[in-house]
């Protein structure tokens, strides 16, 4: 438990520490105007509290990431607690402040537009298909979990679970972002919140031996010899260290902020709360992995046997509410991402709701298309969910770039973006070619050698790219 503990003081001291010295690179501005304000539609710009803003943000961008993802990055041992620890404070916790103010600083602007203006158009075109693509398969993938949690809750076939989740997803995606979204939402996320210190104060309670990081960082997978931990636990840990999805959501409230110095508590705080999330399920599902040897339990049958152990039949119902939650909001804001990218694209007003339909009915008819994939095929979620993770990635990495480019221009310190740029394409190049299940399957060798010729080729581009800028935008010194 000490390497657990030191785990969880580094994760809150991050955000007092790190995540100042980020905000002050970035500039936050108390006294800029912000796009809730300049742009207010009653829609998709509207004022909220900050608490709520930061509730709506930590809910949108958790899903079943840092609570499944964890799960099974605990299967490789203590070095889950390394990456989710450093990964959250110098990677994803950054990655998800400065993409979200860049959006507010450019009146809420969509991900594909950001990328567009720092990493040219036609990376602006790709990723806008690229990315209304990941936010359909987020949308049928985070139907899946919820819909056997509830059937385990109630004796409702599982079917009528997807269709009333459907039906939820449509409604929260056409009315304006305060009728539910920011209603509901806040109470969802007290509900996590509960489940997380209730597993942590059971945590203390039993007090289970975990491993400690000085004991070494060996590989504990069960598929160990062709599941390396680099870089297959970085993949499968996902959203509990660093989230491309996350970038994804940030200009929702983006549009709702009215003050820029709330972008640290809600875009940088709220990665440090999945963080803190992923460590306790984590660590619970290590206890679990010990005492439990050669289960092959999925993580929601683990989620909620640990739940039901741990917090009793009250307890339980409320954690496996917030779990059932955190996929369900994040499913919804995702369709809502797609409409937004879509009608930025095709410069459609999104005021009338009948133009709000146009744009998000084909939207759910995909998702519906996936989502029957996944159902009819064997194995048609664990393909739908691998591509998903790497995909994320992916958009976490280029996400990266991207900033890093701003940065550059704006001649702040890019080396805040640009090291864990490298590193995720490091990983994300490695992993498609080494995985044997859906890559190229490659020997480790081979896999690293590849990935680390990608990493540094981008690193060459991005150098000559600074020096060009560097000798077209020369420092103009006064007089």
């Amino acid at each position: 438990m000490i390497s657990f503990t030191i785990a969880l003081v580094l994760l809150i001291a991050g955000y007092f520490v790190y995540g100042r010295i980020i905000e002050k690179v970035f500039g936050a501005d108390e006294k800029r105007e912000t796009p809730a304000l300049t742009k207010a539609d009653g829609v998709d710009y509207i004022p909220m509290k900050p608490w709520k803003i930061f509730l709506i943000q930590f809910l949108n961008i958790a899903g079943v990431g840092p609570i499944f993802g964890a799960i099974m990055g605990a299967k490789f041992g203590s070095a889950s607690f390394l990456w989710i620890v450093l990964g959250s404070i110098f990677a994803g916790a950054v990655h998800d402040y400065l993409s979200g103010m860049i959006s507010l600083r450019a009146d809420g602007a969509s991900l594909p537009e950001i990328h567009g203006k720092y990493l040219g158009n036609g990376m602006k075109q790709f990723m806008r298909g690229f990315m209304v693509l990941m936010m359909i398969l987020v949308g049928a993938v985070f139907v899946s979990a919820p819909a056997e949690l509830l059937t385990n809750l109630t004796s409702w076939n599982i079917t009528i679970w997807i269709v009333i989740i459907f039906v939820y997803y449509a409604i929260a995606t056409m009315l304006p972002i305060d009728k539910i979204i920011g209603r509901i939402y806040p109470i969802f996320g007290f509900c996590i919140l509960f489940m997380v210190l209730g597993i942590l104060v059971m945590l203390y309670w039993h007090h289970p031996q975990l491993p400690e990081l000085w004991e070494g960082l060996q590989n504990t997978h069960p598929k160990a010899a062709t599941t390396p931990i680099f870089p297959m636990m970085f993949i499968s840990i996902a959203c509990g260290a660093i989230s491309g999805f996350h970038a994804t959501q940030s200009p929702l409230m983006a549009r709702c902020m009215t003050n820029e110095k709330q972008g640290r508590p809600i875009f940088y705080g709220a990665m440090i709360t999945e963080g803190v999330v992923a460590l306790v399920w984590a660590a619970a599902a290590t206890y679990f992995f010990r005492t439990n040897p050669g289960t092959t339990d999925g993580a929601a049958v683990i989620v909620d046997k640990i739940s039901r152990e741990w917090l009793g039949t009250f307890g339980a119902v409320l954690a496996l509410l917030g779990v059932v939650a955190a996929p369900i909001t994040s499913g919804d804001t995702a369709f809502r991402s797609a409409r937004l990218i879509v009608a930025d694209f095709l410069h459609v007003d999104q005021k009338p709701i009948l133009k709000r339909l146009f744009v998000a009915l084909p939207l759910f008819i995909a998702g519906i298309g996936v989502l029957l994939f996944s159902v009819l095929n064997p194995g048609g979620f664990e393909i739908i969910w691998r591509y998903f993770a790497w995909a994320n990635q992916i958009l976490a990495a280029v996400t990266l770039w991207a900033v890093s480019v701003y940065l550059l221009q704006e001649r702040k310190c890019v080396y805040i973006t640009l090291l864990p740029a490298l590193f995720m394409t490091m990983v994300t190049s490695t992993f498609i070619f080494i995985a044997q299940d859906g890559g190229f399957g490659l020997s480790p060798v081979t896999a690293y050698t590849i990935g680390a010729v990608v990493t540094v080729s981008l690193l060459a581009m991005f150098v000559v790219y600074a020096k060009k800028w560097r000798q077209n935008h020369p420092v103009l010194l006064e007089k």
